[in-house]
């Protein structure tokens, strides 16, 4: 009588108590591991291996897996806040800082006294520690939270009908007392996905009530929706398009001090979450110089050109912070114990990641990019990173990248490690900017292995530079 091969496979239980599976399990999951398990039980069941290879499959299984199905990429398309790999990249110190906050943290307690404190007070005393023109301020979830809950609290009431209330122009003005959040046409702002940010005001039932037109609005247009008894006036900085020619803005100086004669806040949304001025983007608008000229409220994101986690900033007047955090809405778009933690460690650090790569040096990134191509070939070229994320708009970040065959890009994207190439004009380029130089050598391996799995070298791309 011949025994079924299949009784050969060993036993679930046996399998688990395997020490490198018990070490699997704890970081990847016990169900996890077991369903690897499984599959290789099934796998031996169906003939695809043999009773004997099952603990190597189960193993080479779990060693190939992470407990997230989010893949770590090298980006190489010059871009340095991509918001589809996850904008900033996170420094160590707050990487570090995750993972401290990642068990039990006193982030709404005083120790000393067993009593219950603020929420992430560390992370606002950090962030007051770097805009000096703040009285204080309120981190929430991401950016525009920050906006909803600005424009919810402040915008003086619910809309008196569905839609924005066009003022100024020979239009009929908003209704006295209805409140509204009074904004400039020309900074009617879509992102990406097709988020607008007026639809975003409405959701809540705050009125907008639009001011002046696409390309000029003056201060007498904010002043006659105040008048009309808007309740707060909302400024935008355009971050992802610019509007040239003929055209006319309020600065930020002019229209606070039309909202202090008014008695109404005026918010300030600057985007991207710059400090202070960068003379690498000399256009780019900073909550400290928002602040300074009187805006009551300042909103940006934490996880742009901060170079932190994904968050919302709203700093401000101590009467302006204290009037949102007591709003509803405050509590619904607070931010969780790991944003603290990494914003503080961002802060208290000085720098990020992002920061560094935006002042690389052009003639680091091209002797690094003629390594690379002295060792897979292909051609280094000019190629100008930007900054991404709606930060810098319109400003080349001069630098250098490898041109390899077009063809090369979906094994790149699929490679381990998984790279993230820019197409265009028929190539694939590989910019370093992104990438840190420790990367080096693993990205030359997949780039090898990409033009292996892929057709012949484009003559016309050469060799080196």
């Amino acid at each position: 009588m011949v025994e079924d091969p299949r009784r050969a496979i060993p036993r679930t239980d046996r399998l688990m108590e395997h020490p490198q599976l018990i070490a699997a399990s704890r970081s990847l999951g016990r169900s996890v591991v077991l369903g690897l398990v499984r599959a290789a039980q099934d796998r031996a069941r169906r003939g695809e291996i043999s009773a004997a290879e099952v603990v190597d499959a189960v193993l080479e299984a779990a060693g190939s897996q992470r407990a997230s199905s989010l893949t770590p990429v090298l980006n190489a398309t010059g871009v340095i806040i991509h918001t589809n790999l996850g904008r900033a990249p996170l420094s160590e110190p707050a990487r570090q800082a995750l993972a401290d906050a990642a068990g039990y943290v006193d982030v709404e307690l005083d120790l000393p006294s067993g009593a219950r404190s603020r929420r992430g007070a560390a992370a606002r005393a950090a962030l007051l520690a770097r805009c000096r023109h703040a009285d204080d301020a309120l981190i929430v979830n991401n950016g525009a939270a920050a906006l909803l809950l600005a424009a919810t609290a402040l915008g003086g009431g619910p809309a008196a009908g569905a839609g924005a209330a066009p003022v100024g122009g020979g239009a009929a003005p908003a209704t006295a007392g209805h409140g509204g959040i009074v904004i400039s046409r020309g900074e009617f702002i879509e992102i990406g996905a097709g988020f607008r940010l007026s639809d975003l005001i409405t959701s809540a039932g705050t009125q907008l009530v639009e001011v002046g037109t696409t390309n000029r609005t003056h201060l007498e247009d904010y002043a006659g929706a105040l008048a009309a008894g808007a309740g707060c006036v909302l400024k935008v900085h355009p971050s992802n398009f610019a509007l040239t020619g003929f055209t006319a803005s309020v600065p930020t100086a002019e229209l606070a001090a039309l909202c202090r004669e008014h008695a109404v806040p005026l918010i300030v949304d600057v985007g991207s979450g710059l400090l202070s001025a960068d003379a690498m983007l000399p256009n780019e608008p900073s909550i400290d110089a928002a602040l300074a000229a009187g805006a009551d409220a300042v909103i940006a994101s934490g996880d742009k050109l901060l170079g932190g986690p994904q968050a919302g900033l709203i700093l401000g007047t101590a009467e302006t912070i204290a009037r949102l955090a007591r709003h509803p809405l405050a509590r619904a778009v607070r931010a969780d114990k790991l944003t603290l933690a990494a914003i503080e460690a961002t802060l208290r650090a000085g720098t990020s990641p992002v920061a560094e790569i935006l002042h690389t040096d052009p003639e680091a990134l091209r002797a690094r990019t003629e390594a690379l191509a002295a060792q897979v070939g292909g051609s280094v070229i000019a190629h100008d990173g930007r900054v991404g994320g709606g930060g810098g708009t319109g400003v080349p970040l001069p630098g250098w990248a490898l041109a390899l065959p077009a063809d090369c890009a979906p094994a790149l994207r699929t490679g381990d490690p998984a790279v993230l190439p820019r197409v265009h004009g028929g190539r694939c380029l590989i910019d370093l900017r992104c990438i840190p130089a420790e990367h080096d050598a693993a990205l030359a391996a997949a780039i090898a292995k990409a033009l292996d799995a892929g057709s012949s070298p484009d003559p016309r791309l050469g060799n080196g530079t």
